[in-house]
């Protein structure tokens, strides 16, 4: 059985510890002789035991409170997003099985760092302001604001762009004229869903696997029979740890109103939407962010994305309409094959069902059928004086067109 590095008076049960400890000082990885165990060692560091659970809900709600109390409505902006694929961040930590994990310390539960939001928030507004990705949603890149600094013959003025205002100034290697943007970010909890729904109590962290094939080129090892990258070598299974999809992510950004006045006024102005204009700015980039980039480790293969419930609506909404064109489209293309394979029945008599609405036409002991609503629209398509007779079934023979049992159309003869 695995054990964890630790001496023996710890003992070898850490099922109250929490994922951060199991997963770190904790780690039951080793086999007698210090060899790594290949015994799934992240089963035991994934669990989340009742006491975390409750902790991780304890920190959102204490955050959420001390957000509302430092900062007011139109200096701050709190963002709720639901992540729709794995999460994960802190890959580049150290440890045995060569991929970390990002445990918020000392409560050892999973979580986003500020300052990685800033950074993927700052790169979203470079690329709205860009005009690369389309419409920019009120984003530029241009440098309209201006600040003076230092006293005397050093005084001068930095000229600053939308995002210098509001991310801080990037400056290059010995520039010294840093200006602190004023936005600030804050660490994102999340609120863990269980990977299966149908066992909303068992709640856990996620495995996943990534198996590079290329080893031999990286490492310069001729075991595969050639030092050049190809499909051919041996693959290395390496697990690491991910916040499952279904989780909850809220956001919170606070804006210094004062700071932000001096550095760039029109953004601290209340917009049309009634918002000021940093916030709907921010709002853009979140979105662009959510869709695009996405948060954490691994963005380029789709971990990290999110979305809001007004994006998941509209994402549904999109694939409704997606759906009924596709209905539509293949209705039109069963008409047309139906139309090619129709025959007429002359003289069919024709009967209309009240009940289900439906159009029928009878021929030589054959049956044809329109369903509601095509039933009432060819009844409808009738004389008025034919259209009563039938309404009252009375007998009624008309020339019609067939496609297999199916009543295409129906003709009056003059």
């Amino acid at each position: 059985m695995p054990m964890a590095a630790v001496p023996n008076y710890l003992g070898t049960d850490f099922k109250h510890a929490s994922p951060g400890m199991r997963f770190g000082m904790y780690f039951k990885l080793w086999e007698a002789g210090w060899s790594k165990s290949k015994d799934r060692p992240l089963d035991n560091a994934k669990r989340l035991n009742p006491n975390d659970l409750k902790t991780m809900k304890a920190l959102l709600a204490r955050q959420q409170q001390t957000f509302d109390a430092s900062a007011a409505p139109a200096a701050s902006l709190r963002l709720a997003a639901l992540a729709i694929a794995p999460f994960t961040t802190g890959l580049g930590n150290e440890h045995p099985l060569e991929n970390g994990f990002a445990f918020l310390n000392p409560y050892g539960l999973p979580y986003l760092p500020g300052s990685g939001v800033k950074g993927v928030l700052r790169q979203a507004a470079r690329e709205l302001a860009s005009g690369q990705w389309g419409e920019k949603k009120g984003w530029s890149d241009e440098q309209r604001y201006y600040i003076e600094i230092g006293v005397g013959k050093e005084r001068r003025k930095i000229a600053l762009s939308m995002l210098d205002a509001l991310f801080g100034r990037e400056t290059e290697t010995g520039d010294t004229d840093h200006v602190r943007g004023a936005l600030t970010f804050w660490d994102v909890i999340p609120q863990i869903a269980p990977e299966n729904p149908k066992s909303p109590d068992q709640i856990s962290l996620a495995v996943e696997i990534m198996t590079p094939h290329q080893s031999h080129y990286y490492q310069q090892d001729a075991y595969a029979g050639s030092m050049t990258p190809h499909e051919s070598g041996k693959p290395n299974p390496i697990s690491f740890l991910t916040v499952p999809p279904g989780s909850d992510f809220v956001f919170h950004v606070q804006c210094d109103a004062a700071h932000l006045v001096r550095l760039a006024p029109e953004l601290a102005q209340v917009g049309q939407d009634g918002s000021p204009r940093w916030k709907t700015l921010l709002e853009a980039a979140f979105a662009h962010a959510f869709k695009w980039l996405g948060f954490g480790a691994k963005t380029a293969v789709g971990y990290g994305a999110m979305e809001t419930e007004r994006m998941k609506q509209a994402r549904l909404a999109e694939m409704e309409k997606q759906r009924q064109a596709e209905t539509q489209t293949a209705r039109a293309r069963e008409r047309e094959r139906q139309e090619a394979e129709a025959v007429c029945w002359h003289g069919a008599r024709i009967k209309f069902n009240r009940a289900n609405k439906s159009l029928t036409a009878e021929k030589d002991g054959k049956t044809a059928i329109a369903l509601a609503p095509r039933g009432e629209m060819l009844l409808a398509s009738l004389p008025a004086d034919i259209r009563t007779k039938i309404e009252a079934n009375q007998f009624v023979k008309l020339d019609t067109y067939v496609a297999g049992n199916t009543l295409l159309r129906v003709k009056v003869n003059p």
